[in-house]
């Protein structure tokens, strides 16, 4: 495995896992189908015995982890009893071939090897392999390298997605399950097991270490329990041994991968107390070698943990440059695999008890310090989007209760069913990040020497709670009720008010009254949308609800969508006498680039199929052919104006890369970019009378591009003087703007890699309508924010008339990652006319 030029295909990898099935030390499960039907596997490796009571083994586990009450006299028992568990998990991202690869010759040797090491792994510990988290990616990735392979452009990088929709952000959907990929890893990790470890074998980029291995460098999330950050010492250390021991050099630990703030990463284990952990690769031309002069070999990512490029204590024995070889990648991923299941079966009882004494900390501390719990009120301005929030924390492990009786607390009453999260269980970290504002930490790790800022290697805070735009009340003292603890959450059944009237209302504040109205639509049924608030006998409903009048054979239609969509449909008793207008379907194209696909657009797409809107992917061609009189709005994802053109890539790579990458070199029919001919395009489509809608970066196209009367003001402004990477801010809203309705007036905004306008002097200032915009101070929320000013006042979202058409400036992204349910429906209202 890892031979020049050669990669095995899922489907071949999948037989090759089935025919080790026969052994009595594996077990394979087939846990479903992937986004595109591919089969998902979990191959269990232990001996003989484990593997006939991995039932057993596997309910020690979960009662080491989630028995709040279990005493020591227990723990021990079952410790003694138990086996180590622990997980890998190879290749989310695709390209980064080594792990799959790997994972049939890792299995291989526990099965054939006779070694003293390799007999007690098998007899004290269970390995849990996901042999591929990602296998369409695998298929598009084997395919495209042989499709290649002989030509100049043998390893170039893929030019699209390698998943259907996300890319390489399937690994920021661990705490949401978007995918199906996500649900299916998460449900056998959390739910079905509970491991002690859980590693996961990625490949980083090629001009620096050659291997990263556990444990983080700072900073560290204080919310996590120290046993987790010490075992991470410990797997590392038994990996850096071996590697030593194996002649591998270039191995460094706590350096450019920090410990923060990452719930939504698969590391998501470190805030349940497991010892999550990633080790990076350095990459090469997929399976094609590549040649390293030392003079290229680098310090690590701003410095962080390794400022030099020589020999220093995380960082013993420096590779001296060469040849790199994907059989390199998939011996040390193999090696760093064997090491860790050596330290879990030698500290098989330490781990176990680590894993006891983690769950009693976490719940221990959970009843004796404030938060004590987190109450979901039941009057949410979007009720189903909370319910979907507590679904997706059942999904991962959370115990979430309700109240069999109506309690009170300062004062306040909460009726029966309301839903409470308590703090004494051993998710409280993960609960500490996602659920109550946090700022992100100001340290010597946070900036460089200079003062510059250190980029996180995401968000700087992922408050589920914020982004979603629910309500929750922190419990600072203990408080008593009758709670029972939930399986499954229960959403409202749905209902049709019964009786003579003059049509339907639905609230416009739930995002999924979108998908009934996309339903009706493409049903030929008409609906309105109301532009003032209105009451009924049974409801108030505000501006930007929607109206069905009665018609022919709507009623079986409504009663199914108020099923399956648990949404009420209010009867209006009286002719309506309030302002609307007919909902038009509109013509929606959204554009596609090469030069590795763009994440934002795959989960623009994805939403969109939920919510039932339809769309058109539009490339190149397509626009310089013209959109005029095809499409009614075009959408370009949130992008740099320079992969949106094909411009300037050299610049864009070198800035990304510290001066170390350049553009990939793809074929010529893969090479993207709307030039002139296309703007000019654009430009027409929106003269007369076309949408042209732009998320978070891509406005600065249409400012650059289509010579707009507005101002990024934070263009070119140097991170010491702005800097906000990935943060909640408060905004003001609008109200009166259609673009604004059912949307909550304290909701926040995400702010990641955004744009800030300012309108400069235009002709007809009434043709720039702002819609939504920042705050005079005060304007962060949760995360991270230096140079306050510079938002000070400043548009974050701006309606444009443009000739006969409309441009709808976003300076944040309404739609992230499928996550900021608060604010999707500034961007649904623009969809619908």
């Amino acid at each position: 495995m890892g031979a020049d030029r050669k990669l095995a295909r899922w489907n071949r990898i999948v037989e090759y896992f089935w025919e080790l099935d026969k052994s009595p030390c594996v077990k394979v499960e087939d846990l479903g189908k992937s986004t595109e039907g591919n089969p998902f596997l979990l191959v269990a490796v232990s001996s003989p015995e484990n593997i006939k009571n991995l039932e057993k083994i596997r309910e020690i586990c979960l009662k080491l982890a989630y028995s709040e009450d279990l005493t020591e006299e227990e723990a021990t028992s079952l410790i003694k009893t138990g086996k180590a568990v622990v997980v890998m998990s190879m290749s989310l991202h695709a390209s980064e071939t080594g792990g799959t690869q790997m994972a049939p010759e890792l299995v291989h040797e526990l099965l054939t090897g006779d070694s003293q090491d390799i007999k007690q792994i098998l007899d004290e510990v269970v390995l849990l392999l996901f042999p591929c988290a990602n296998p369409d990616g695998n298929i598009m990735i084997v395919d495209w390298y042989n499709k290649w392979l002989g030509t100049e452009y043998e390893g170039c990088p893929m030019p699209w997605l390698y998943h259907k929709y996300v890319g390489h952000d399937n690994n920021r959907d661990q705490v949401m399950l978007n995918m199906v990929e996500s649900r299916m890893l998460t449900k056998a990790t959390y739910l079905d097991w509970f491991p002690q470890a859980h590693i996961d074998f990625h490949q980083m980029g090629s001009y620096g270490a050659r291997f990263y291995i556990p444990p983080y460098s700072n900073p560290t999330d204080p919310n996590v329990d120290p046993l987790v950050w010490t075992e991470q010492q410990l797997y590392g250390g038994a990996m850096l041994i071996r590697l030593e021991q194996g002649g591998k050099t270039g191995v460094e630990n706590q350096a450019d991968f920090a410990a923060e703030f990452l719930p939504a990463y698969i590391r998501v284990s470190v805030y349940h107390n497991i010892c999550g952990m990633t080790s990076e690769s350095a990459s090469v031309k997929l399976a094609t070698p590549i040649y390293v002069h030392y003079h290229q070999l680098q310090p690590a990512r701003a410095g962080r943990g390794r400022p030099e490029y020589r020999a220093q204590v995380n960082f013993p024995h420096p590779w001296l440059g060469g040849w790199w070889r994907l059989r390199d990648i998939v011996e040390q991923q193999k090696i760093s695999a064997l090491a860790t299941l050596e330290a879990a079966a030698k500290y098989r009882e330490a781990i176990l008890y680590n894993l006891y004494l983690k769950a009693k900390r976490s719940t221990e501390k959970g009843r004796s310090e404030s938060p004590f719990a987190f109450v979901f009120p039941p009057y949410q301005h979007d009720p189903l989007t909370a319910l979907k929030l507590l679904k997706a924390l059942v999904n991962i492990g959370v115990k979430v209760h309700t109240t069999e009786k109506g309690f009170a607390l300062e004062g306040v009453s909460y009726p029966k069913g309301t839903y409470v999260i308590f703090l004494s269980q051993i998710t409280m970290p993960l609960l500490l990040n996602i659920l109550r504002q946090n700022l992100y930490h100001q340290s010597a790790w946070s900036r460089t020497p200079e003062g510059e800022p250190i980029q996180p290697h995401d968000l700087a805070s992922y408050n589920m709670a914020e982004l979603m735009g629910i309500k929750i009340v922190e419990v600072a003292k203990p408080f008593e009720g009758s709670f029972e603890q939930v399986q499954t959450i229960k959403f409202p059944s749905g209902s049709v008010e019964v009786g003579s009237g003059s049509g339907y209302l639905i609230d416009g504040r739930l995002n999924d009254s979108f998908k009934a109205v996309n339903r009706l639509l493409k049903k030929d049924v008409k609906v309105y949308r109301v532009e003032e608030d209105v009451k009924t006998s049974g409801a108030s409903f505000h501006s930007g609800s929607f109206y069905i009048p009665p018609q022919d054979d709507t009623t079986k239609a409504l009663r199914e969508m108020a099923e399956e969509l648990h949404l009420t449909f209010y009867l209006l008793s009286s002719a309506p006498d309030f302002k609307k207008h007919e909902v038009k379907p509109l013509r929606i194209a959204m554009y596609q680039r090469y030069y590795g696909g763009n994440m934002d657009e795959g989960w623009t797409r994805w939403l969109f199929e939920q919510y039932e809107f339809g769309y058109t992917t539009v490339m190149d061609k397509e626009i310089k052919e013209g959109l005029k009189d095809k499409y009614d709005v075009l959408i370009l994802p949130s992008d740099p104006t320079c992969l949106i053109t094909g411009e300037k890539l050299q610049e864009y790579y070198e800035k990304r890369g510290r001066g170390s990458m350049v553009p990939p070199k793809y074929p010529p029919e893969y090479r993207s970019g709307i030039g002139k001919e296309e703007v000019e395009k654009v430009r027409e489509f929106v003269e007369t009378g076309g949408t042209l809608i732009t998320l978070n970066e891509a406005s600065n196209f249409a400012l650059e591009k289509l010579e707009l009367p507005v101002k990024n003001v934070l263009k070119d402004l140097k991170p010491t003087d702005f800097f906000c990477p990935g943060s909640t801010l408060k905004v003001r809203i609008d109200r009166n703007n259609p673009l604004s309705y059912g949307v909550a007036e304290d909701s926040f905004v995400l702010f990641r890699n955004s744009v800030a306008f300012e309108i400069k002097q235009t002709t007809n200032n009434e043709d720039y309508k702002v819609v939504v915009s920042y705050p005079d101070e005060q304007i962060l929320q949760s995360g991270w924010l230096d140079g306050e000013r510079y938002l000070s006042r400043k548009a974050a979202l701006i309606d444009a008339i443009y000739g006969k058409g409309r441009i709808v400036l976003f300076g944040f992204p309404p739609q992230f990652r499928a996550q900021t349910h608060a604010t999707f429906k500034f961007l649904f209202n623009a969809l619908i006319s």
